[in-house]
């Protein structure tokens, strides 16, 4: 039984490092996220502004202890989920905690180049990411960094560098548990 949860800030690259590491340790993938979605019918930005942040925060929760119970997946979370309850420790205890880091410039570019709105960033001017990123990512560091694993990733932009990427967290999970 292996449960393994991706943690990070938004645009750190959860899904992408999700889904080709699950596939490549022969682990479902869930993107908790996409869970929600799922169970809600509505979109995360739509739970945002329908319910406010102190709602999501806890159908979230609801959510992660849900995930947490099934056997052989790779979470990834969305990026406040480890900073609210007791999320961090929960998901410590249930399984292996791997916080994806990235510097606020990339994950700036990371974002910029998304297609998905994000509702923290909904109102942010360009000159104005990489600042709030700066401090919102130095806000909930301190539950990111409570990860058994921390790993960079301030340059995964081609499909070699993110399966690089892939191979090398493949790589320390193995040497983990050795």
């Amino acid at each position: 039984m292996e449960r393994i949860f991706l943690i990070g800030y938004m645009g750190c690259g959860k899904s992408t490092i999700g889904k080709r590491l699950a596939k490549l340790l022969s682990l479902s993938f869930i993107d908790l996220d996409v869970h929600i979605q799922n169970k809600y019918r509505k979109s995360i930005a739509e739970l945002f502004a329908g319910k406010g942040e102190e709602e999501f925060r806890r159908i979230e929760r609801q959510a992660l202890l849900e995930v947490a119970a099934f056997e052989n997946v790779l979470i990834s979370t969305g990026g406040g989920a480890p900073c609210f309850f007791d999320n961090m420790e929960v998901m410590n205890r249930a399984g292996v905690t791997i916080y994806i880091q990235a510097n606020p410039e990339e994950l700036a570019a990371r974002l910029r180049a998304s297609k998905t709105v994000r509702p923290l960033l909904r109102e942010k001017k360009p000159e104005e990411l990489v600042p709030f990123i700066r401090e919102h990512l130095a806000e909930r560091e301190r539950y990111y960094k409570n990860a058994q694993i921390i790993f960079p990733t301030d340059h995964m932009i081609t499909n070699e560098e993110i399966q690089l990427t892939v191979d090398a967290i493949a790589e320390r999970l193995k040497n983990r548990n050795r």
